[in-house]
């Protein structure tokens, strides 16, 4: 088998652990090591160490590397994201040459505890929940199968072994910083949890984990052995198996499944839902799942119109729509008039210009009432605007970019009217794009 190791506590004390347990289980051992080249000199240290190790152990030594972050940026990935996929490529690809189908990972119980909230967090179902499995196959190549033999230890117990067997390692002070969200749950949402709430929360949510991994391969297996055949309506199933059984198909029709597009397959029968730019999918009232190509999604809309918002008020014409403006002086004890077509925005912090123009790939927007700016093309997605729609709505930034106002939607969060407000714009526009939510 292979080894992956990193040069840290866990993955250190798997080699060794492992390399303990071979003569007696007549197992051939190979060192594994990805350099993310993340933290420059730290990189290269922890690459050193972990070959010298395995040249003490006599132990064949595989190294890869790969600059992450310049890669997730040419591929707009997160860093995360980025270095997950390089990794378990390089894993694949090394143990696919040297004919090995077997790669030990490090992972144990805390990192399932992690992942659990993770997964909590971003809304994964039960079989999201159950966490990682002892033995799974790779996402890159489906022969090769990843082996966890460290679930059942917590990292207490790892740090022990690593202190009573004197095995180097070191550490990553990367785990440290709370830039990424698995940290912050590592280094402040647990230890909270467990002072304030629960200390022994790494056994319960164990418990949890198997509890939700047992159900959801229960309902799996239900899904699978339920057929149209047996003339039983699709609608007449328990929920969990509809969505189960819906699941099931997308992934063999090479779609990736996501929870709103199993929901608006699983409620309306014989309606199609935009899944890519040119791939839709319904079900029809058995449940079976049809996939076809769509007409292309128009491109994006270049052009753009400024508007220097001079003087009281002024009006402009852009992409079939009149727009007008006219700043007042604010006064919150004055009601303003409900109209259509019309918004109130503070005049000082949207400034002296306006941009009208059309959404583009990786635009962001705050709407009223949100904390923070969220991807325009997901708030579309939540207020099922179609995607061709989408294309000829117009938007309106500030001088230095930032959107305050999208049509159809709620007004910007940070332009709102408050008590501080001195001054106000109201914006009107007429349009002749007719939604179809």
């Amino acid at each position: 088998m292979l080894v992956a190791v990193s040069g840290g506590v866990d993955s250190m004390v798997l080699l060794h652990a492992l390399n303990m347990l071979a003569p007696k289980n007549r197992w051939e051992i190979g060192v594994i090591h990805f350099n993310h080249q993340l933290r420059g000199p730290a990189s290269a240290a922890d690459e050193k160490l972990v070959r010298s190790v395995a040249k003490r152990l006599r132990l064949p030594f595989y190294g890869g590397s790969a600059a992450v972050k310049a890669i997730a940026a040419s591929k707009k990935l997160s860093l995360e994201m980025a270095a997950r996929q390089l990794r378990h490529e390089f894993l694949a690809r090394i143990a696919r040459q040297q004919k090995i189908t077997t790669v030990a990972l490090a992972h144990h119980a805390d990192d399932q505890v992690e992942l659990f909230f993770l997964r909590v967090l971003r809304g994964s179902g039960s079989e999201g929940l159950a966490g990682m499995k002892w033995r799974s196959p790779s996402p890159v190549n489906k022969m090769i199968s990843l082996a966890r033999p460290l679930l059942g230890f917590s990292k207490t117990e790892i740090m022990a072994f690593a202190q009573s067997e004197k095995i180097l390692f070191r550490d990553d002070a990367t785990n440290f910083e709370n830039n990424v969200l698995r940290n912050r749950i590592r280094n402040e949402l647990l230890p909270l949890l467990k002072e304030k709430y629960q200390p022994g929360l790494t056994k319960t949510v164990l418990r949890l984990m198997e509890i939700a991994g047992a159900e959801s391969g229960l309902v799996d297996e239900i899904a699978q052995q339920t057929s149209p055949a047996r003339g039983r309506n699709f609608e007449s199933l328990p929920p969990a198996v509809q969505r189960k059984k819906l699941q099931q198909q997308l992934i063999e029709s090479g779609v990736t499944p996501d929870f709103d597009l199993v929901e608006q397959l699983r409620e309306a029968a014989g309606t199609f839902v935009s899944i890519g730019a040119e791939i839709s999918a319904a079900r029809d009232a058995a449940g079976r799942i049809t996939v076809r190509q769509q007409m292309p999604v128009p491109a994006f809309k270049p052009g753009e119109l400024k508007l220097k918002l001079s003087g009281r008020g002024g009006a402009g014409e852009f992409g079939a729509r009149q727009f007008s403006w006219a700043v007042k002086k604010y006064d919150p004890l004055h009601k303003r008039p409900s109209e259509l077509a019309t918004e109130f925005y503070d005049a000082d912090k949207i400034g002296h210009e306006v941009v009208l123009r059309h959404w583009r790939a990786g635009d962001r927007f705050q709407p009223i009432g949100l904390r923070s700016a969220t991807k325009l093309q997901d708030l579309f997605v939540n207020a099922k605007i179609p995607a061709p729609q989408r294309r000829r709505l117009v938007l309106a930034t500030t001088g230095d970019g930032e959107i305050f106002w999208v049509e159809g939607l709620r007004i910007g969060e940070r332009f709102k009217l408050t008590p501080a407000t001195k001054r106000q714009i109201v914006w009107k526009w007429s349009t002749q794009v007719k939604l179809t939510v």
